[in-house]
């Protein structure tokens, strides 16, 4: 246990580059170009979380600010994905048994044949582990705890197999896929979502992507400037009462708001740019490597959905997220479907824009409207576990005392964790009655939906279709994000999206 809690203590930036280099070893790629890439990748994911966190700082007290301003009291508060994940890495009885059974199954299914996918992810096992251990903290049944994690897992793995196509073309990413649990895990609900609104008259005429406002409008349609608006509205939004008492000290918050977001629009694309160097050079060894002893096998390579977080579209979408979120939070609460006030995870609402974005090719007003529906999932159900995160967090000897009282956590990131809340939801059905039958009944449509929605999802697949490219040319009209810079080129800004570590 001491050994993998020292694994998984390295973080992202350190544990991929280590990964890395041992698949370029398996791949019997040449030493030098092996340890080219794994650096090229480490630092990739240096300066993306730089970024990030850069997004986060500059998110987090206009966001603050907004809540404040909101004036709403709500029992569960939004703490963000680091709590998360810090609770699940301190449930100590279930880590061990997803981490090493998780490996294992993974490499046992490519061997069947039974995915495409090797997840080299390892620090966002903590999903598969979260899930297992809400579920066990409110079944205390250990068997099936780490039954739902192990699922959670499996299906993680084949919706990663099903959007792989549509991330090595849309994004150019040769031989990548994302299984990533909190985002990956909402790709059959955007994609269906998206046909339905490709048959909603005047809605489906409806079209904005970076690419296009670029053309439009010229410099003032550019990522970096689109960036900077997006920063000066939320800063406008959240420190626009001091502006009457502390004029310049607000003005100084929402100019440094709006410069940061204008900056990491611009940043993030090159520092991913980065990490795609790496990434070409691996992804053509394993494919070399399956097609000289497998021939007609494809092997995809697992990362994390950060390296499409960059993405301008995905960026766009995620900003505008951020007020839109907050107003259907207490919309929500006033009719008692929402507990949660969203504040840590509004910074990280890029990620949730992934699969709300990408089956329609970046149109942001469709990333928009699907986003915001994956938002009411996202209260519901972090409203739901919020008990179950509580108690995991004071089983973990986390600190909660500074909650205020009466007062539970959640984030909006817990409330992504929809595979395994549906695979054990006949199991927490005891904690229902907490909320109220309303909240219940709203609970169950919202299950029913994305369950039908995964059906109608897997049936297109099973009736020979790839989701995201038989039906490319609906979407394909306007500019595509270019291909990946060599290493001899200087990495520009795409112009109809980009490309990121997080969640």
């Amino acid at each position: 246990m001491d050994a993998i809690n020292w694994v998984l203590g390295l973080g992202p930036s350190v544990m991929m580059p280590i990964m890395i280099f041992i698949l370029c070893m398996i791949f019997l790629m040449p030493l030098g170009r092996s340890v080219r890439a794994a650096l090229l990748i480490g630092i990739g994911f240096v300066g993306i979380n730089l970024v990030i966190g850069l997004l986060v700082g500059a998110l987090g007290p206009p966001a603050q600010a907004m809540v404040h301003n909101i004036g709403v009291k709500l029992t569960v508060l939004d703490v963000g994905w680091p709590v998360a994940a810090a609770v699940a890495f301190g449930t100590v009885s279930i880590v061990p048994w997803i981490f090493v059974l998780g490996i294992l199954m993974n490499l046992g299914l490519i061997a069947l044949n039974w995915t495409k996918t090797l997840d080299v992810d390892m620090w966002n096992y903590w999903h598969f582990i979260f899930g297992a251990a809400f579920v066990y903290a409110i079944t205390n049944n250990f068997v099936l705890a780490i039954f739902i994690g192990l699922l959670t897992e499996l299906v993680i793995l084949k919706l990663a197999d099903f959007v792989g196509p549509v991330i090595q073309d849309y994004y150019n990413l040769p031989g990548i896929t994302t299984p990533h649990l909190d985002t990956v895990g909402y790709s059959p609900i955007g994609w269906v979502f998206n046909k339905i609104l490709d048959r909603i008259p005047w809605v489906n005429t409806l079209e904005a992507d970076p690419g296009s406002i670029q053309e439009r409008y010229g410099v003032l349609g550019e990522p970096m400037v689109v960036g900077t608006v997006l920063g000066l509205i939320i800063g406008l939004l959240g420190f626009y009462p001091q502006l009457g008492s502390n004029f310049g000290s607000a003005l100084s918050k929402i100019l440094t708001t709006g410069i940061t977001l204008g900056a990491a629009m611009l940043i993030l694309p090159r520092m991913v740019a980065i990490l795609m160097e790496g990434l070409v050079p691996l992804s053509e060894g394993a494919q070399r490597f399956i097609q000289t002893r497998f021939p007609g096998r494809e092997l995809y390579i697992g990362l994390d959905g950060a390296i499409l977080v960059g993405f301008p579209n995905n960026i766009t979408v995620g900003l505008i997220l951020v007020p839109i979120t907050l107003i259907v939070a207490v919309l929500m609460s006033l009719i008692n479907l929402n507990h949660m006030l969203p504040f840590t995870d509004l910074a990280v609402l890029p990620f949730f824009a992934i699969w709300a974005n990408t089956w329609s090719r970046g149109n942001i007003v469709r990333g928009v409207i699907i986003g915001t529906a994956f938002i009411v999932f996202l209260l519901t159900l972090g409203t739901f576990l919020a008990p179950a995160q509580t108690q995991l967090a004071q089983a973990a000897h986390f600190s909660v005392s500074n909650l205020p009282a009466g007062t539970q956590m959640s984030s909006l990131d817990t409330g992504a964790h929809l595979v395994p809340f549906a695979l054990a939801f006949p199991w927490l059905l005891s904690r229902v009655s907490t909320f109220g039958p309303l909240f219940f009944w709203w609970t169950v449509l919202l299950l029913a939906i994305a369950v039908a929605c995964y059906a109608i999802y897997i049936a297109y697949i099973l009736r020979g279709h790839v989701p995201g490219m038989d039906d490319k040319a609906l979407y394909t009209h306007k500019p595509q994000p270019p291909a990946p810079a060599k290493p001899t080129e200087v990495p520009g800004v795409p112009r109809g999206g980009e490309v990121p570590s997080g969640a």
